[in-house]
């Protein structure tokens, strides 16, 4: 397995709508296992294709402390959602930077897996959380999208800072 690199914003790539993925292939398959081994090294629970540079709807989730529970979905969508939870998300795009954001807090989500079969499974909670996050990147919108301009502003003002200090 390989270590990608991970996409920082302001980079274009994170503002883009992914394309829809044909097929399961063997290229597919690598680069899921390459973006589960660089989601636990970073560390987080969620990585887009996008945040690699790559452009497909591909995300991998994995919210159990023990990072026993992964999971992989091809062009997943939402087709249902109830209720609303207030969760402190991050983004390994954006490190650093944390907010509290409304989300739904139970979905039904419909994707292929990694053997090519469509599935659909209800999330709540983290899971729900992190799986909209995570969708939400292959539709180039970020956390911050979902604050109000002025946290947003101060979201995004801390991340230039943070990169600055590091430079």
């Amino acid at each position: 397995m390989e270590k990608l690199d991970i996409v920082l914003y302001p980079e274009q790539g994170l503002r883009e709508i992914c394309t829809p993925v044909p097929e399961m292939t063997d290229e597919l398959d690598k680069l899921i296992d390459d973006m589960f081994y660089t989601m636990y090294d970073a560390p987080g629970i969620g990585l887009a294709a996008p945040q690699v540079a790559v452009q497909e709807r591909v995300i991998v989730v994995d919210v159990s402390e023990k990072n026993d529970q992964p999971i992989a979905l091809i062009n997943p969508e939402i087709v249902k959602s109830a209720g609303q939870i207030t969760w402190e998300e991050g983004c390994l795009s954006l490190p650093g930077v944390y907010a509290k954001v409304d989300r739904p807090s139970d979905i039904l989500v419909r994707g292929m897996d990694r053997d090519g079969k469509m599935i659909e499974f209800e999330a709540n909670d983290l899971l729900a959380v992190c799986i909209q996050h995570e969708i939400d990147h292959l539709n180039g919108k970020l956390f911050v999208d979902h604050l109000s301009g002025l946290k947003r502003t101060r979201a995004l003002q801390k991340f230039r800072k943070l990169q600055q200090e590091e430079q």
